[in-house]
Parts: C-alpha cells; structure tokens; sequence
C-alpha cells in the first residue's frame, strides 16, 4: 500500500512528462520555422530557374529562326543576276553569325535546363521537409494535450483520501474472516500483516533516513486481545466500548491488531505521545505509507485509522 493511493509520484511524473513534451513542442516550432524558411528560398529558386530555362529556351528558338531567316537571305542573294559576291559574302557572314548564336543559345538552354531540375529536386526535398516538421509539430502538440488531460484526470487530494479510506475498509472485511497466522510477516522484529509489510517497511526506513526510530507491537491474539481488555479494566470484555477502559482497548474481534493491519508504534523503546518526535514526522508522513493515527491514542496506527 505504500503510496498507493497518493498522486505525488504519478502528478510528478506527468509533469516531468509535459516539461519534455513542451520542450519537443517549442523544437518541433523551430524546425517548422526553419523548414519554412528553407522551402520558401527553394521554391524562389525554382521559380528564378524556371524563369531563366524559359528565357533561354526563347532566346534559342529567336536564334534559331534568324538563322533561317539568314539562311533564306543567303540562297536568296546567290540567285540574283548578275551574281555580287559582295552581297552573298554579306549574307554569308549573317547566316555564321546566326548559326553561331544558336550554339550559344543551346548550350544556355542546357545550363538553365540543369539548373532549373537542380532547383526543382531541391524544391521537392524542402517541400517534403516542411511536412515532416509540421507533422512532428503537430504530434508534439497532441502529446502535450494529451499529458495536460492525463494531469487533469489525477484526483485531488480529498477524492483519493476519500478512496483510500474505502479501499482499507474494504480490505479489512476481505482479509478478517479467513485470516490466520501464516498472513503475518516479521519487519524488523515487528509482526504485521503480509499486505502492509512492504510499506512499513518503508516507512521505518524513511524516517530513520530522517533521524527518527520507530518500531512497536503489531500483531496480537484474540487471546491477548481479551487479556488486554481485562488488564486495562473494561467494564465488560465482550460489550463496553473501547473508550470505557482504563486504556482504550477493542473489544475482541474487532481490533486491528488482531490481523495485523495495526501497530502501537514505540520510538527508542518509549509509548508515543503527542508532543513525540516520532509523532510529529508520522503526522506528517504516515498516510504516505497507507498508516493513519486513531486520535484519541497517539501511538495507534492501522490503514483505517480504527
């Protein structure tokens, strides 16, 4: 039972897990942004390159037909009579001119052709980057809601003190009509019930980590029960209240003790009192291990409180 019902560690661990979550969202902000920023400069890039392939590829297509149009001036110049070979040397050195510029103009087309599919693989890349980062963004942004629903559904305190008193009642009725002896455990030389040892344990443990020593009387009898009634003067054994003996003292059958879900807790061989060291960290600490005080005995403590 030892933290069982507390929802120290669980809200801790959500928490921790909403501060990694928010630090992956605040990441994931920054690559979409940067993503953004690197497809934006792709896509101008490949729009620039398209531009200029276009450019080019008219350039070509200018050139080539001047030099038709110069090829045609050519043969037209060579039928002219009387022949002028000033004209046709003219017209000549167009259709050169011409057809040199078209090579020109073809290797342009070329380059701005590999640039253009260069910017375009480049384009697609940042394109397929920025999904990626949107994706993770909006992954990132999910698990926080999804930690931030997970901290709200934690109960608050009163609501899992609430559940926790249930559950001890509802362990004491299980455990109580086929207990027997083999269910108790030894911690430390104090006899309780297996189902708490664990957390006894660590309780004793903690508050020794804290300078404090505990121990106590865990298990007893029916028998011991009966004789305690007797030694602490309860009127009646089987029927006065607890609170009309001389020490508050159960009657048979009904005690804690008598399954082990209780302990008179001892500090440094002494019988706690209010005003105890050992009391004062139990107040404090206690129901973190599934103990609780009965008030009208500081050293009496059990899952229920009874």
């Amino acid at each position: 039972m030892y933290r069982s019902l507390t929802a120290d560690a669980q809200l801790a661990t959500l928490r921790q897990t909403l501060t990694a979550a928010q630090a992956t969202f605040a990441t994931r902000v920054g690559e979409v942004s940067a993503a953004k920023a690197t497809n934006g400069a792709a896509q101008a890039r490949l729009t620039a390159a398209t531009t200029a392939d276009a450019d080019a590829r008219a350039q070509l297509a200018a050139a080539v037909q001047a030099a038709t149009d110069a090829k045609k001036s050519l043969a037209k110049a060579s039928k002219v009579k009387p022949r002028s070979a000033a004209a046709i040397a003219k017209a000549t050195g167009v259709v050169n001119a011409a057809v040199k510029t078209v090579n020109t103009r073809k290797v342009q087309v070329e380059r701005a052709s590999g640039v253009r599919n260069e910017a375009a693989t480049a384009a697609r890349t940042a394109t397929t980057g920025l999904t990626t980062a949107i994706a993770g963004w909006k992954a990132a942004s999910v698990a926080i809601s999804q930690t931030q629903v997970r901290i709200a559904g934690v109960g608050s305190a009163p609501v899992l003190a609430g559940q926790a008193a249930a559950l001890s009642q509802t362990v004491v009725t299980q455990i109580r009509p086929a207990f027997t002896i083999a269910d108790t455990a030894q911690v430390y030389g104090v006899t309780v019930h297996k189902n708490v040892a664990f957390a006894f344990r660590r309780m004793v443990d903690d508050a020794k980590a804290d300078g404090i020593a505990i121990s106590g009387g865990g298990f007893r009898t029916k028998q011991r029960q009966i004789e305690l009634r007797t030694i602490n003067g309860c009127p009646d054994v089987w029927t006065a209240p607890a609170s009309s003996c001389r020490v508050p003292t159960a009657i048979p059958g009904r005690s804690l003790h008598e399954i082990g879900m209780a302990v008179d807790i001892t500090s440094g061989g002494r019988t706690l009192t209010s005003k105890s060291p050992a009391f004062a960290w139990l107040k404090l600490h206690a129901a973190e291990y599934g103990f609780i005080n009965l008030p009208a005995e500081a050293w009496h403590w059990s899952i229920t409180g009874g």
